[in-house]
């Protein structure tokens, strides 16, 4: 059985659907009930628990061998502990490109870097996934397709698409492929100890993908850039400081590189990664 965690979000819904696909057994891990029938596809089953609560995770790891886990939990290695118990053999982790494993390799040493919160948890988790005794694989992905979804407010307003960082290029990511590549490491061999860096298959700014959006929605759509002071105070509104702080090191400091193109999507589920296009041409209803 594989249980995967988060699998009401992005990347997770995704994972459940190309394990179920694949014929894999798995159990989709929810702090609630699903809000109808059809969430997830069959046979998928559905656990109620909370990683931060792990007494509620004993029905839900029961027979567990793989799992496909978020970071940023508050006890990880207790969650793993409980797993590794339980039967567990097999994690996936989901982690972010914004690492290397010179991040993971710091923690808890003298000089470990603390004030970057999203490089924290996420090597603070890998490193707990590490010093698990379960075969462990890490994915660190560039950003989502999916994130074009925050602009939903605004092309229901008009065809204008404000934003920072305008002249910062992205290779980001289908959640599908992420899934798949999840899938394929928690169902085959060959993945144990290893990190795939998982990128899409072209480089694009903000205004190339509002462009492609337009032509796909056949909108006039055009980008207007914010200031970073414009959109600092924008994202304080509904995002915590410290994570705004992250995005504004990784994008206007230049502190990672998303630009980056790997063949890891391919090497992985045999077929090249979803361009940005693919992506928005399948999620189209959901812009309205």
């Amino acid at each position: 059985m594989n249980l995967v965690t988060g699998a009401s979000g992005n990347v997770g819904r995704e994972v459940v659907r190309a394990l179920a696909a694949a014929g894999a057994p798995v159990r989709a891990l929810t702090r609630r009930p699903p809000p109808g029938e059809g969430a997830w596809p069959e046979p998928v089953e559905v656990a109620i628990g909370d990683l931060n609560d792990p007494g509620t995770l004993t029905q839900a790891l029961a027979g567990v061998r793989g799992l496909f886990l978020l970071s940023g939990y508050d006890d990880v290695s207790g969650l793993l502990a409980a797993g590794r118990a339980a039967g567990l053999e097999r994690v996936v982790l989901l982690s972010s490109g914004a690492l290397d494993d010179a991040d993971v390799d710091a923690v808890g040493r003298p000089g470990y870097d603390e004030t970057n919160v999203v490089v924290r948890w996420n090597a603070e988790t890998e490193h707990a996934l590490r010093a698990s005794g379960a075969a462990w694989t890490v994915l660190r992905p560039n950003g989502f397709h999916s994130n074009a979804l925050r602009w939903l407010a605004q092309l229901q307003a008009g065809d204008v698409v404000r934003g920072p960082w305008p002249d910062v290029p992205i290779a980001s990511i289908d959640p599908a492929d992420v899934g798949a590549v999840a899938a394929g490491a928690l169902t085959t061999e060959g993945h144990a100890g290893r990190v795939h860096r998982l990128t899409g298959p072209e480089r694009l700014r903000p205004a190339e993908r509002v462009r492609i959006l337009g032509e796909v929605l056949g909108r006039p759509l055009r980008f207007e850039a914010q200031s970073d002071e414009e959109a600092r105070a924008e994202m304080l509104e509904a995002i915590p400081p410290g994570i705004v702080d992250a995005f504004f090191r990784f994008f206007s400091a230049g502190e990672t590189d998303e630009s980056i193109i790997t063949p890891a999507v391919e090497e992985v589920t045999g077929r090249p990664p979803r361009s940005f296009e693919r992506w928005a041409r399948a999620h189209a209803a959901e812009f309205g």
